[in-house]
């Protein structure tokens, strides 16, 4: 018998959102990265985690959701242009 996918309009769209971020180049990795470093496992079992996250295999709880959306608005380390340049010459 058929068996409806559940309502989940919130967490969808957190899907799309987070897909998106994760789509920048080694985002997923430095998530991962800060994970295992905050909640311990190793980087590769965060990765794969995260990946089932986003392919929806998965719905994290609301402790973990609330921690990778920090993870993702927080700054990034990278120093800006003007900064870099300077550090050049």
């Amino acid at each position: 018998m058929f068996s409806p996918k559940p309502a989940r309009p919130y967490f969808d769209s957190w899907l799309r959102r987070t897909g998106r971020q994760f789509a920048v180049s080694g985002r997923l990795t430095q998530t991962a990265v800060a994970l295992a470093a905050e909640d311990g496992g190793s980087v590769d079992e965060w990765r794969t985690r995260l990946r089932c996250l986003l392919g929806g295999d998965d719905v994290p709880s609301l402790d973990l959701l609330t921690k990778i959306d920090a993870l993702l608005a927080a700054p990034s380390k990278i120093s800006s242009c003007g900064d870099f340049q300077g550090t050049l010459f």
